[in-house]
């Protein structure tokens, strides 16, 4: 499906104030944008103090780590994230929840759930709603929960229909990726579909595959609110040398 917003003139202003926004947006601005993450699985407890540590020094909002990592020490000031039936999904809801609620226990402020896939494919979108609400119901506030529907795999519609599912759940963000899913990772173009349909309601989080400064602006330009990056420190050494830091 092909959206033609041309004739809405709200869409074109909202895209002229985020793109001003991402153009002009600064060092300190952008780190608190950024979920440092990392999520290979063979990372060690070493490597995630390491991240830690570097996400306090780059002044990040959050590093984003693997449940089994949790809990984990970080500097003051630093929020920490975990995913949830990640990376594939194909989970039962209840296993969702409870590992989210184990989560929340051992001190995730924010959890990144992901969809199962095969229920947005399947247009199963009422059992797609219970399923985040399941695990919105295990990360109560103030726990911020986000959205992943691996938007690479979905079709327009079936984006802005898992957005609007996740909107009705109660969801704090929509997600774009996990990153590790074959379809690829974070496009302009799924962003923008994102924050047509829940954008200034939810936040967008943009991940996977952002590795340069020009991406990283391309979807705050889109709408993202939020980035998950693995190469945040590039990205905000590329930002300081163009600013002339």
């Amino acid at each position: 499906m092909t959206n033609d917003h041309s004739s809405d003139p709200r869409s074109d202003l909202s895209s002229d104030r985020d793109g001003q926004r991402a153009r002009d947006i600064t060092r300190d601005e952008l780190a608190q944008l950024i979920d440092h993450t990392l999520l290979k699985p063979e990372s060690t407890a070493a490597d995630v103090a390491a991240l830690a540590a570097e996400a306090g020094e780059l002044g990040t909002y959050s590093i984003c780590v693997s449940p089994s990592q949790l809990p984990v020490e970080v500097p003051g000031g630093l929020h920490v994230a975990t995913v949830v039936g990640f990376p594939s999904g194909a989970l039962k809801p209840e296993i969702k929840a409870a590992e989210a609620a184990r989560a929340v226990a051992d001190g995730a402020g924010e959890v990144d759930m992901v969809i199962n896939i095969a229920l947005a494919k399947e247009g199963r979108f009422d059992e797609l709603t219970s399923e985040i609400a399941a695990v919105r119901a295990a990360v109560p506030a103030p726990g911020v929960l986000k959205v992943i529907i691996e938007s690479a795999a979905l079709t327009d519609e079936e984006i802005v229909a898992a957005c609007k599912a996740s909107e009705e759940a109660g969801a704090d963000f929509v997600k774009t990726s996990t990153g590790f899913h074959p379809a690829g990772g974070a496009s302009v173009r799924a962003v923008s579909l994102m924050n047509e349909t829940v954008g200034g309601r939810l936040g967008i989080k943009a991940s996977g595959g952002i590795r340069s400064l020009a991406a990283a602006q391309e979807m705050i330009a889109a709408g993202a609110t939020r980035l998950g990056l693995s190469s945040s420190a590039a990205i905000l050494a590329e930002l300081e040398a163009e600013a002339g830091e």
